[in-house]
């Protein structure tokens, strides 16, 4: 692991949940309201939690096994698990759960791969 992804992933694990709430809800404030959030990139975990402007109840999502890894000459992303408590995005999430996505190269591209790196798992290309 090169230094700059390994203090990243550093300034990742030590920024503190409430900055990154505040910082979210500045930007969707007219949309949204970021409620919960936490992100375990060792893990490879997300879950977010949001409250749609005029909705009564939250969204939640979470994420499990995402990573980015090569594939001949070039870089894949994969989520191998996404879950929602709406049924409707739940079958969005299940159409894209395990699938590889082909990432576009680009000046930063290895860095993320380094930094989101997975083993290179069974799963259907996009």
């Amino acid at each position: 692991m090169s230094f700059k992804s390994g203090l990243t992933k550093m300034a990742i694990k030590l920024t503190p949940n409430k900055l990154v709430l505040w910082t979210a809800n500045i930007i969707i404030k007219d949309v949204a309201k970021l409620t919960d959030y936490r992100f375990d990139i060792e893990a490879r975990t997300a879950y977010v939690e949001i409250q749609l402007v005029g909705e009564s109840e939250t969204i939640a999502v979470e994420l499990d096994g995402f990573g980015i890894f090569t594939h001949e000459d070039s870089y894949k992303f994969i989520i191998q698990d996404a879950q929602s408590n709406r049924l409707w995005l739940d079958k969005i999430l299940s159409y894209i759960n395990g699938k590889a996505w082909t990432i576009p190269d680009t000046s930063h591209t290895e860095f993320f791969a380094e930094l989101l790196k997975s083993e290179s798992p069974e799963q259907e290309d996009i």
